[in-house]
């Protein structure tokens, strides 16, 4: 949670460029992995016309930090349902390569693409979900949001959110692969047996 977060939302009204880019760059991210997960090829679209509708509705935006993720959360699933419908109407467009975002140079690369895997594996195991359960698990355990919010931005009660959601912990557990066992020395051999062969 940001101190700051008041007078952030307060200059962003205003039209100070860096207080709503800090706004931006604390839920965009989040707000990728959750339409990417559930909206596929609609993500990026959907992740700009919802930026839209933030900037022209942050002068009525009534909350605090959890209240603003919530809201944009809403307004992005909205915003989806639209795409959807209207790509139920479009034909499918050409395959399009996707571009790479450059990593600062302080950057492990090596650690950032371990995480990066890791991340989308979990993503794509998600993805798997039943829609109802996916978007519960994402709201709740990758965004961030309580029970109550969740269930705003999905339209349902807090308690079926927490039904969908545990559910979906439920049947992550199921696809996840088993761990990968130590291997186990032959019965009487030790390391040092091993390792002189």
């Amino acid at each position: 949670m940001r101190e700051d977060f008041p007078d952030l939302l307060a200059a962003a009204r205003e039209g100070d460029d860096a207080a709503f880019t800090t706004l931006f760059r604390s839920v965009q991210p989040v707000l990728l992995r959750y339409l990417r997960t559930i909206g596929g090829r609609l993500a990026d679209d959907v992740a700009a016309e919802t930026w839209v509708s933030v900037v022209r509705g942050i002068e009525r935006f009534r909350g605090d930090e959890d209240g603003f993720r919530a809201w944009v959360f809403t307004i992005a699933r909205a915003r989806l349902v639209d795409a959807r419908r209207t790509a139920a109407r479009t034909p499918v467009p050409v395959d399009v390569t996707a571009e790479l975002a450059e990593m600062p140079a302080t950057t492990d690369v090596p650690a950032a693409v371990d995480e990066l895997m890791s991340t989308e594996a979990a993503l794509a195991l998600i993805g798997r979900l039943p829609p109802d359960q996916a978007e519960a698990v994402l709201l709740r355990h990758v965004v961030g949001l309580d029970p109550t919010q969740a269930a705003a931005v999905l339209g349902k009660r807090p308690g079926a959110v927490r039904i969908a959601t545990m559910r979906g912990l439920a049947r992550l557990r199921t696809l996840l692969p088993p761990p990968a066992q130590a291997e186990q020395p032959a019965p009487g051999c030790n390391a040092t047996d091993r390792a002189n062969g």
